[in-house]
């Protein structure tokens, strides 16, 4: 597989691996992305240790409010990770 092929099947398996271990095993409970997020995003977002965050972050990613982040809704945050990256890292190259 391509570059872009392995990083997104690692993305897909980042989510199961922590998606279901409390419930649907296709969306993450609150508890389920407050893992992910401290396990695998810590260099880019730092740990979120405060519960009035992880409701913050919740409550924007959950478009259809069933109090679960699901695939795209997961996609989606990735996403915005990914975009806030590339400008960090772009702005930095210029200095």
């Amino acid at each position: 597989m391509s570059d872009l092929e392995n990083s997104m099947a690692a993305i897909i398996d980042v989510f199961h691996k922590y998606s279901g271990k409390e419930g649907d095993k296709h969306k993450l409970k609150k508890s389920e992305l407050k893992d992910l997020i401290n396990n695998e995003l810590a260099s880019f977002l730092g740990q979120i240790k405060d519960q009035a965050t992880m409701d913050s972050l919740m409550e924007s990613l959950d478009t259809d409010a069933d109090s679960e982040c699901d695939f795209q809704e997961f996609m989606t945050f990735i996403a915005m990770v990914t975009i806030g990256c590339h400008e960090f890292f772009e702005h930095h190259e210029d200095e």
